[in-house]
C-alpha cells in the first residue's frame, strides 16, 4: 500500500507529456528563489509583505536540510509557482489581493500542512489587526 502523500503527489502529476524545457525553466536553485521571492515582494502591500517575508523565510530555512531529491523539486518548483504568481512591478502589485486556495490542493494536504495552513490563517488575522510598519533602507 502506498502512504498517503506518495499518493497525493501522484494524484498531482500531470497526465501529459513532460516538456522539459518547461520543467527545466520552472526550477530556479534555493538561492536565487529566495532572492527574487524576497524582491517580488517589495512591490506588495505593506500587509502582504509583513505576512510573506517571514513566512518565506522560515519556509527556506525550516527545508535547508533536506536531502530527499523528490521533497526539494517539490519545494522548489512550488515556490517557482509562487513567484510566477506575484505581480510585476508596482503597478500591477497595486491591485494585487492574493488569490483562493484550490479546493483540490486543500483536499492533498497532509495534516501537518493543514496545521500550518491553521496557524498561517491565525498570524495573518494578528497581522490585519495590528500591522506593524515595514523598515526601510533609508531609516
Amino acid at each position: 500500500m502506498m502512504r498517503p502523500s506518495l499518493r497525493r503527489l501522484a494524484e498531482s502529476v500531470s497526465a501529459q507529456p513532460l516538456n522539459l524545457n518547461e520543467f527545466s525553466a520552472a526550477l530556479l536553485p534555493p538561492k536565487p528563489l529566495y532572492r527574487r521571492i524576497l524582491r517580488a515582494h517589495r512591490d506588495l502591500a505593506t500587509e502582504f509583505r509583513l505576512m510573506g517575508d517571514p513566512y518565506v523565510k522560515a519556509e527556506f530555512r525550516r527545508h535547508q536540510q533536506v536531502t530527499n531529491p523528490v521533497h526539494v523539486i517539490g519545494f522548489l518548483s512550488q515556490w517557482k509557482v509562487y513567484l510566477d504568481f506575484l505581480p510585476k512591478g508596482r503597478d500591477n502589485a497595486a491591485n494585487f489581493r492574493g488569490k483562493r486556495l484550490d479546493s483540490v490542493a486543500y483536499e492533498k494536504m497532509s495534516d501537518e500542512q493543514l496545521g500550518q495552513l491553521y496557524e498561517l490563517m491565525h498570524a495573518t488575522k494578528d497581522v490585519w489587526k495590528n500591522p506593524e510598519p515595514v523598515p526601510t533602507s533609508d531609516s
